[in-house]
């Protein structure tokens, strides 16, 4: 069986990617065309919306790592995923590159998470 902090440092470290990489740091710029599509967003709060999802992004990561209410994580991550998922979908599918793809791989990570939260 894998360790437990290998898979709580995969599912980390996509959520550190997501949020310090891409978002806080701004390396991944269609992120923000994305948000910005969002009509309550759009260019006026896209971009703070971007940091503060960023930054929700990097404590998850660091609540992933600590193993504190395991359960509690795999839900907040699944509930955060599905609406990212769902608003992407719903307002900025025209700039998602492969929507379906997108689904797949947030499943199978969400699955990881769960695995990581079942883990003692």
């Amino acid at each position: 069986m894998v360790p437990r902090l290998v898979i709580r440092s995969a599912v980390a470290g996509v959520w550190l990617y997501e949020g310090l990489w891409c978002k806080l740091l701004g390396n991944e710029p269609r992120q923000l065309e994305v948000v910005q599509a969002v009509p309550v967003l759009g260019p006026r709060f896209g971009a703070m919306f971007l940091k503060v999802l960023g930054t929700v992004e990097v404590g998850m990561a660091a609540w992933v790592m600590s193993g504190i209410m395991p359960i509690m994580c795999a839900l907040a991550q699944t509930a955060l995923l599905v609406m990212l998922n769902a608003n992407g979908i719903l307002w900025s599918r025209h700039l998602i590159h492969d929507p379906g793809g997108m689904l797949v791989k947030n499943l199978a990570f969400l699955c990881l998470a769960w695995v990581s939260a079942g883990l003692r």
